[in-house]
């Protein structure tokens, strides 16, 4: 599919506008992560194509007791139908400049933890003791073993406990898949943190741990531990839902000021399709033990992402919508993809706001310069004046009959209004060939990328490519 780029953009705007809002400035290079898998002897997890040294997937999160401290995690050698050989974290001392040992965290049997052949879905969360939840969807190819699995850190993302099980589904019949796990740490009550995912209910077989659409029933699930990872409780549904439909990218934020709890995600019924999606939440006000029925925000306009020249598949987050509440006022924000705003014909990036504790919510905008071109993958975070940010990926670099090659960059914009407008857009890294990422169902680096906020500082955490070099694909990178 090719996607012309609009003749006329700006009609009626100030030249001088245009221009500051369209020229990037530019970051220093960013900080390199990720180095030689863990891995790479370990033959367990077929059958599949594994991509050793390809790292894809990243998560990012700060130590609200000692900031400078960051703990990122990653998929670590990503397999093409589902998962990888297991999940990596390495912690920072100093605001990402500088990066510690890397540390396979114990959620496969590559990593020595379990016997799950597989790992995916990387998540960390770290509350206001210093302590670090990090979880994993672990699973087996060769079987219908799969489980959400928790880890905790006591000494910044060092080293990493024995896991739990937070819910394990191994029957051979009816088969329950545990699916885009997340866990957030409450910021104000230490040893506290909420794990949400969808559990889908699916015929006999092992799914691909990226198939949704297929599913019978994919309610959102709930376990929280108030004892600093110990122990978690018994998994309860939050999200009930009739048969052939689900929820996906289940993500908590929390408003510390009156502890009120969000759940964001996308709710998806039939006829399926991108477009069955809405961007949707439910809250509670009691830490969990009662929720709200679901709002929802938005139509969730999705066309997923391809080359514009090839129409290559490329496997994005365009089903995942990413949250942000600023930790000031309450401020509600989320971010997805969604084409409306060219006409159905590729994604950008969309964000809605809330200041009223989700009661009402302003029409989505598009936050991405404009390029003709895809963005996808979006993040948000906001910093402590307010500031927000949006990172995300775009080919505005791609010229047109080019077809060897998939330029691709990494932005981030900001906005100093409470989300009304958006300016100041940075380059962050760039351009890289997308078609050297590992093939899972489309060229892939991750269905989300980290962002977190220092203070009034930012630190994208993201995936590139080392366009061309086949033996280490991807690696991952921090821009502090």
């Amino acid at each position: 599919m090719r996607c012309d780029k609009p003749r006329v953009l700006f009609s009626g705007i100030p030249l001088a506008v245009v221009l500051a809002t369209i020229i990037p400035t530019s970051q220093a290079a960013p900080v390199l992560v990720s180095g030689p898998s863990p891995f790479a002897a370990c033959t367990i997890g077929g059958p599949g194509m594994n991509y050793v040294n390809a790292e894809v997937e990243p998560w990012i999160a700060t130590n609200p007791s000692n900031p400078s401290n960051l703990i990122g995690v990653w998929q670590q050698d990503r397999w093409n139908n589902g998962g990888a050989h297991g999940l990596v974290a390495r912690p920072s001392s100093d605001g990402g400049f500088t990066w510690g040992t890397p540390v396979a965290l114990p959620f496969s049997a590559c990593a020595g933890g379990t016997g799950y052949e597989r790992a995916s879905d990387p998540w960390v969360s770290i509350g206001p003791d210093g302590t670090a939840y990090a979880v994993s969807i672990s699973f087996n190819q060769s079987n219908n073993s799969n489980a959400v699995l928790a880890s905790v850190s006591k000494d910044g993302g060092l080293t990493w406990a024995k896991p739990s099980i937070i819910i394990a589904n191994n029957e051979p019949t009816l088969q329950f898949f545990n699916d885009k796990e997340s866990v957030t740490a409450n910021p104000t009550k230490a040893g506290v943190a909420y794990a949400v995912w969808d559990r889908l209910e699916l015929p006999n077989g092992n799914p691909y741990a990226n198939r949704h659409t297929a599913a019978f029933r994919g309610p959102s699930m709930f376990s929280k531990t108030a004892d600093g990872g110990m122990t978690w409780s018994q998994p309860t549904v939050i999200v009930a839902l009739p048969s052939r439909q689900q929820t996906i990218g289940n993500q908590i934020v929390v408003n510390s000021k009156n502890g009120t709890l969000y759940d964001f995600f996308n709710l998806i019924s039939p006829p399926f399709s991108k477009a069955a999606g809405k961007v949707a939440f439910i809250k509670s006000t009691d830490d969990g033990a009662t929720w709200t029925k679901p709002k929802i925000i938005s139509g969730l306009q999705t066309v997923s992402v391809f080359d514009p020249n090839t129409g290559q598949p490329v496997r994005s987050g365009d089903i995942i919508p990413e949250p942000a509440i600023d930790p000031k006022t309450g401020q509600l924000y989320v971010v997805w993809q969604d084409s409306r705003f060219n006409g159905g014909l590729y994604d950008e990036i969309a964000l809605s706001t809330s200041k009223d504790g989700g009661s009402t919510w302003s029409a989505p905008i598009r936050v991405n310069t404009p390029t003709g071109r895809p963005a996808f993958n979006p993040n948000i975070s906001v910093n402590s004046s307010g500031t927000v940010a949006v990172t995300y990926y775009d080919f505005r670099n791609l010229a047109d009959g080019n077809i060897t090659t998939l330029p691709t960059d990494i932005w981030q914009t900001t906005s100093a209004d409470n989300g009304t407008t958006f300016a100041n857009e940075t380059h962050l890294a760039g351009a890289f060939d997308l078609t050297t990422a590992p093939d899972a169902e489309g060229f892939f680096v991750g269905d989300y990328q980290g962002l977190v906020a220092i203070g009034s500082t930012f630190v994208p955490f993201f995936v590139q490519t080392n366009s061309g070099n086949f033996g280490n694909r991807t690696d991952v990178f921090a821009q502090p």
